[in-house]
């Protein structure tokens, strides 16, 4: 039998997605008009140590082929539907030699552990000696580097693991070193090297038009940044251990698939592959576009409608991105970043580095947990879902106004692991106000839904301080995993005050890497092309009408900006009391 005669579809053009995130892989497959076809995951395994937190390209790769074949198999596609295929990854700093083999960047010496993970805060100190230089490219991500970008990490192993320095061939970003494997290209991408790595896209704005579909020399490095920093090593060789070359996202890297990746994946040699995206801009790629019947007619154009949104990434952290014609330098929030995630845009990227992570440790260390979890269980519920319940049942035993205010007595930061965006303080702490000796389930779903407002009233800062500098958000778009959440999704429309787009399928980080590939496939002239013909709108949540629910929130609000404040205050006494 032939593959024809195997396919009922053979004229079929399939994209491929794949997004690796903090806990596993996964893939995608989408068919013409967006709509998803069958995915699969597969798990990856991570160290944690600390402030050290590592992963394995090798695990990863043989993760990410074990998702493709499920993938594949579940939705019934064959490797000749495979039109295009797009990578997106956590910003993760990969180390490997000149035979591509992985180099320990483990306190361990495991040379399996090669990957210092994006949320990994080894380097705080190194990201604070950085920013004291005040070079010119920091004005570009928001005023300085943060822990979680690359270059205070490469310094971090430059000075404490010597021996692995020196056998580093080259440096790459997680989502960068998959399309490398996959093609043997090691052109990098505007998107990693711009927002994680101080390129500066912008130096490629007159070859906008004539250099669109193909790599351009990089040319956007800060020479003398990196000696400035100690690092100058990396600008040896035109740059070659971190990016001699950059191209805009879904450019088709080499020759596509190389045999041996085909193989292991189980796909077509030659299968055009495009050039990657960190996972929350391909969240972004995957549903910015995404248009509810109420644009076409309050909106002047498409970059009007473009540039009035804000998207929520919501996975393991929430990244926070948006799109300006012209630049805007927002202090605390990184960019502005040129061409970074949609082609002559400038992105603008907040960010809350713990959310999904922070919902699961306030669950899990709860000594109510384990009962929760046998419970949801037994339902064949998600625990978030049996929280929910809870709160309903608790509002209407208390005649409570509205579920919200529930929490009136507590109230949380959720800075656990410092905050990115808008204030940019690693050392921030959490807070939570308003504990009792109360150990039920009661009390944990109060704790639950207070650290669900909290993260909602730090987007509502992002949001505000973006506005307060030149942006004109108006309408939020949610995808990730807690964007599946009702009462997440509706706790930010009514704190933020902006309704909430909803994508028609909820798999929109993999959609916008699929979007690459469709791209790089020439199946679409451009990115942008590619976005609007392949993003589609599902469910709009609104902020409730309620007046008394929004002055609600309000004060809450006030009270949640009160206790950062407050925290300094206690930092400031307690350094005087050490002085």
């Amino acid at each position: 039998m032939t593959t024809a005669e195997l396919n009922p579809f053979p004229s079929r053009s399939v994209f491929l997605g794949v997004d690796v995130g903090t806990g596993s892989a996964r893939a995608g497959l989408f068919d013409e008009n967006g709509k998803l076809l069958g995915s699969a995951s597969s798990p990856i395994q991570i160290w944690k140590d600390g402030d050290c937190v590592e992963q394995s390209s090798t695990d990863i790769w043989h993760a990410v082929c074990a998702a493709v074949k499920s993938a594949c198999s579940l939705a019934n596609v064959s490797e000749v539907e495979v039109k295009g295929i797009g990578f997106a990854a956590t910003c993760s700093l990969v180390a490997v030699d000149a035979e591509g083999s992985p180099v320990t960047v483990s306190w361990s010496g495991d040379s399996r552990r090669n990957i210092i993970v994006w949320m990994d805060h080894r380097a705080v100190k190194q990201a604070e000696r950085i920013n004291s230089f005040n070079s010119p490219v920091l004005q570009y991500c928001g005023g300085g580097v943060s822990p979680e970008m690359e270059p205070p990490k490469l310094l971090w192993v430059k000075e404490n693991l010597k021996e692995s320095w020196s056998m580093v061939y080259k440096w790459m970003d997680l989502s960068d070193w998959l399309s490398y494997r996959a093609t043997g290209d090691d052109t990098r991408s505007l998107c990693t090297t711009v927002c994680k790595w101080t390129y500066l896209g912008h130096a490629h704005m007159h070859q906008m038009s004539e250099k669109a579909s193909r790599d351009m020399e990089a040319c956007g490095w800060d020479d003398e940044f990196w000696e400035e920093i100690g690092l100058g090593d990396l600008v040896d060789g035109h740059h070659a251990k971190i990016g001699r070359s950059v191209a805009f996202p879904g450019h088709p890297l080499g020759n596509g698939l190389t045999a041996t990746a085909a193989k292991e994946l189980g796909l077509l040699a030659g299968t055009p592959v495009g050039t990657s995206l960190i996972d929350a801009h391909a969240g972004g790629v995957g549903v910015m576009e995404s248009k509810s019947d109420s644009d076409s007619l309050t909106k002047v154009s498409d970059v009007d409608t473009l540039c009035s949104r804000m998207v929520l990434v919501c996975g393991t952290s929430t990244c926070h991105m948006a799109v300006s014609r012209e630049k805007l330098f927002i202090p605390g929030v990184w960019g502005p970043f040129w061409s970074a995630m949609v082609p002559e845009y400038w992105l603008t990227e907040g960010g809350q580095s713990a959310t999904g992570a922070l919902l699961d440790h306030i669950i899990e260390n709860h000594v109510a947990s384990p009962r929760l979890a046998n419970r949801a269980a037994s339902q064949k519920v998600s625990v978030f879902e049996l929280l929910n319940n809870i709160l309903k049942t608790m509002a209407e035993d208390t005649s409570s106004p509205f579920i919200s205010a529930l929490t009136s007595d507590m109230h949380i930061l959720p800075d656990f692991h410092g905050n990115r965006s808008p204030v940019a303080d690693p050392n921030s702490k959490g807070v939570i106000f308003g504990m009792s000796l109360d150990t039920s389930e009661k009390q944990l779903a109060l704790l639950y839904l207070a650290t669900i407002q909290g993260i909602a009233y730090g987007t509502r800062h992002i949001v505000e301080h973006c506005n307060a500098h030149g942006h004109k958000i108006d309408t939020l778009l949610a995808c990730g995993g807690l964007s599946k959440n009702p009462l997440f999704i509706q706790e930010h429309a009514d704190i933020v005050g902006c309704p909430i787009i909803l994508p028609r399928e909820s798999e929109s980080v993999l959609l916008g890497a699929a979007i690459l590939g469709a791209v790089a496939g020439k199946n679409y002239p451009s990115l942008h092309d590619a976005m609007k013909a392949l993003n589609a709108a599902g469910q709009v949540v609104h902020p409730s009408s309620d007046h008394k629910i929004k002055k609600y929130h309000d004060a809450k609000y006030l009270i949640f900006r009160s206790l950062y404040e407050q925290q300094l205050s206690h930092r400031s006494i307690i350094n005087e009391a050490l002085a």
